[in-house]
């Protein structure tokens, strides 16, 4: 291409565009916890969900008209947006709506991605966008929708791909998309079983964030012709993608840093390991994402917490936190935490030592406490005395241990029965 897109009439198109935010799926991977909530809804990052993310992209990028499609366990995920995200006017035909899974085309729930956005056809029609924002709930990025907007109106584009380059050794776990020079899709492989036989030619290889913007008469007629189709998993990456590279202009945006040219911050923090490396990157002095950019805001639900506080100040008995994140609510009464990160309302008691651990809202940990390389699940009581994650075969006989030996604990695993709405 011989030059970069030109931002034009952004505003009359940012108006046209209808999001669609995915945040039905439970992400089984996190194990325990979503027990009790949905992905997008588990805390992160000490303050917000992870929904608040893709949200915070959508408004910071002027997109005004946002769906989130819910099913699995969706109480949290309402509750959290409806005190959160009452920022726009109705009367200006804006909106952030949760729209639950409703069997509206017949007897089943959502069976896939594309079968979530046809069972919600109605609301394309009834808005009539001229284009399509379809956006993953449950990953972390800071990105500007209107600058994929603009570039797919540059290219022509029936569908654009928000793209990103990842290591070989990750690639099984999402779709591949196979490039051209100037960034149309050639081939796409929903979670290839063997990547190294994609990656060792010379195309180039991005993976799918799970962004994609389309034509909105297109995305109707492709998901009607979709539901005709007993052998498909009605799955955009699966089965809508790889059919029409070949008869539409699809095209990769490539997220990456405009400064460096080097990729851009994407997390998909869909394990236990991949969860706690996201949440101690933000604890870094110079961490890849930034929650301190006040030109990008993160914004979530407030909650009416004081501020944290430290408490005692004698020789054996010191409250005090090194390379952490407190969020607000905390009280560390003579303990002493190190490169954690604690969420908010949380209580330490004297002589405990939390160090490379997430302690989620809400949690109380007594005195005497060791624990390390965990993470502590909302609302626990961590009784006195308590050891983990010093010792990994006595933690797996009450906790559970990830790949990388980190430790996850949650109420019931203390024979605390929590009865979560949060």
């Amino acid at each position: 291409m011989d030059s970069k897109p030109e931002y034009s009439n952004e505003s009359h198109d940012l108006k046209n565009t209808l999001a669609f935010v995915l945040a039905g799926g439970r992400g089984s991977r996190l194990k325990e916890l979503t027990n009790w909530r949905v992905k997008p809804a588990v805390p992160f990052g000490g303050k917000y969900r992870i929904i608040d993310f893709v949200l915070s992209n959508c408004v910071n990028s002027d997109i005004r008209k946002i769906q989130i499609l819910t099913q699995y366990k969706s109480q949290s995920l309402i509750q959290h947006v409806i005190r959160g995200w009452n920022l726009f006017h109705p009367e200006l035909n804006e909106f952030i709506e949760c729209i639950p899974a409703q069997k509206k085309t017949g007897g089943e729930w959502y069976i896939g991605t594309a079968n979530a956005i046809y069972q919600n056809m109605d609301l394309i029609h009834y808005h009539n966008p001229t284009y399509v924002l379809i956006l993953a709930g449950d990953h972390i990025y800071k990105m500007d929708y209107m600058k994929l907007l603009s570039n797919h109106k540059y290219t022509g584009a029936s569908l654009t791909i928000g793209a990103i380059k990842i290591p070989l050794e990750e690639a099984f776990r999402f779709g591949i998309l196979g490039t051209d020079n100037e960034n149309r899709v050639i081939s796409f492989t929903e979670k290839p079983s063997d990547p190294e036989e994609l990656f060792n030619t010379d195309t180039p290889f991005y993976a799918s964030m799970g962004v994609y913007i389309f034509n909105a008469k297109m995305l109707l007629d492709i998901l009607l012709e979709d539901a005709k189709s007993i052998d498909s998993d009605h799955d955009f990456g699966k089965d809508i993608i790889p059919k029409i590279i070949n008869t539409e202009k699809v095209y990769a945006y490539p997220f990456v840093d405009e400064l460096t040219s080097t990729p851009s911050y994407w997390q998909d923090v869909g394990t236990i390991d991949s969860y706690w490396k996201a949440s101690m990157d933000l604890i870094g002095i110079s961490p890849k994402l930034n929650l301190y950019d006040l030109d990008w805001p993160i914004r979530t639900a407030p909650n009416n917490f004081p501020p944290a506080k430290f408490i005692f100040n004698d020789e054996h008995r010191q409250g005090s936190a090194v390379d952490s994140i407190v969020a607000e609510g905390c009280i560390i009464s003579g303990a002493h935490v190190e490169h954690s990160l604690l969420s908010s309302n949380v209580t330490i008691e004297q002589n405990s030592l939390i160090r490379n651990s997430i302690i989620l809202p809400n949690v109380r940990i007594g005195s005497r406490c060791r624990i390390k390389h965990a993470i502590i699940d909302k609302g626990c009581i961590i009784p006195d005395d308590t050891i983990i994650g010093e010792d990994p075969e006595q933690d797996m006989i009450r906790f559970d241990v990830s790949d990388d030996g980190i430790t996850l604990v949650e109420p019931e695993m203390l024979g605390q029965k929590v009865f979560h709405i949060e």
